[in-house]
């Protein structure tokens, strides 16, 4: 059953919440079969590969892998390094010295193609290797995927945060701009939905990658909220984009970085959210403005974590395992949303994840192209796990005025 030698395995990509906890279940769940003769992890990913930067995850105690589990960010730490065939070939050198038989690598879309890569050159190069993805990634953007780890702990965050926004801003009215991760999709930015209790709580207006963003349109939609309740809460995608599709921050900002796989890096300043309030101060006169952009803040928070993606995450790394070893085969672990609530895993070719991304749907954006819909509310909600905490508004009456009219 499977092949016999060593588990390598290694984290990609921007960290998460649960990212570990993925990192917990592979090991425990390799450690188990006969087979598997070590269990390494590379430090940074595919660098530490080609570096031969191992840990023998071997002698790590189980107690301690749990405490790991549930602490966030990459344990093994992470890269963007994306692999060409020439590094791949580093990378095999290294494997058949250590006796590498099965591969495991934690990530998105990029990580994905990563892996698939790999794949391929074992094949070529005629080196029995069983690579599997095992998906993570905070913007929810892995096609065929209902939903991935990383995601509901970050959009957990992200309603919290604009929970205490409200309060707040109701407190001293105002308008403000909560710029959040995303750069294709817009799941993230759609989560601050869920901060919504009473009637006049924001996000008021939510804009995603999806919808086509419009200046003008935009300065319309803020004055309409701030003359109708005297403040006005805003929830902005990094990635939202112009009528040809090129990012707000990129039109007006020449002055991009972009990562090893061409991806521009649009959290790296809080240019945008300064943009959008200058806009509002200097069209609409509206002298109480704020922006904030969330960047690495929504990725590993501490202590504000989903409980559903704890457990899914640590599920989808066991079953990366157990397809591997038990059925012989390669390829990217899914996730799947059966009926109201429950999930399943099962396995997709590389070819069908690698490279891709998945947007929002049109039946999670509301006609007006500033909100989102009760569906997609639906969908978001089991994610960001139990225990979600409330606020409360004062309902007492108020007193009759006795001195004015």
């Amino acid at each position: 059953m499977g092949l016999s030698g060593k588990v390598l395995i290694a984290q990609s990509g921007g960290p998460t919440a649960v990212i570990n906890q993925t990192l917990t279940g592979i090991v425990l769940e390799a450690r188990k079969y006969s087979q598997v003769k070590r269990v390494y992890g590379a430090l940074r990913g595919v660098e530490g590969i080609v570096n031969e930067d191992f840990l023998d995850l071997s002698q790590e105690t189980t107690h301690n892998l749990e405490r790991v589990a549930l602490t966030p960010s990459s344990a093994l730490m992470s890269t963007r390094v994306k692999p060409d065939s020439d590094y791949c070939r580093e990378i095999f050198k290294v494997l058949r010295a250590h006796d590498i038989r099965y591969f495991y690598y934690i990530g998105g879309n990029d990580s994905a193609d990563t892996a698939r890569i790999v794949n391929e050159e074992a094949s070529k190069a005629d080196y029995e290797l069983r690579v599997m993805h095992v998906p993570k990634t905070i913007d929810n953007d892995l096609v065929l995927n209902d939903h991935t780890p990383g995601f509901g702990s970050a959009a957990r965050f992200v309603a919290q945060a604009f929970m205490g926004i409200n309060l707040d801003v109701r407190s001293l009215n105002g308008v403000y701009i909560g710029v959040i991760m995303g750069r294709n999709s817009g799941f993230l930015t759609a989560s601050s939905v869920i901060a919504r209790k009473y009637h006049g709580d924001g996000p008021h207006l939510i804009y995603l990658p999806e919808v086509t963003f419009d200046m003008e349109n935009f300065l319309k939609d803020v004055k309409s909220i701030y003359d109708k309740f005297g403040y006005c809460i805003i929830a902005v995608s990094e990635g939202i984009k112009d009528l040809s599709g090129v990012p707000i921050a990129v039109t007006l900002n020449k002055h991009v970085e972009k990562d090893a796989h061409g991806n521009i890096n649009l959290s790296g300043s809080g240019f945008l959210g300064d943009l959008l309030a200058e806009q509002i101060k200097e069209k609409l006169k509206i002298p109480r403005v704020r922006s904030d952009t969330f960047g690495y803040l929504q990725r590993s928070f501490f202590g504000c974590v989903s409980d559903v993606d704890q457990q899914e995450a640590r599920e989808v790394g066991e079953r990366a395992v157990q397809m591997s070893i038990w059925n012989d085969v390669d390829g990217s672990v899914i996730i799947k949303r059966i009926g109201d609530y429950s999930v399943n895993y099962q396995l997709a070719d590389f070819a069908d994840i690698a490279a891709k991304t998945k947007y929002m749907p049109q039946e999670f954006i509301s006609p007006s192209g500033n909100d989102v819909t009760d569906l997609f509310k639906a969908y978001a909600r089991p994610l960001l796990g139990s225990g979600l905490p409330q606020p409360s508004w004062i309902k007492a009456p108020k007193v009759p005025k006795l001195l004015q009219p």
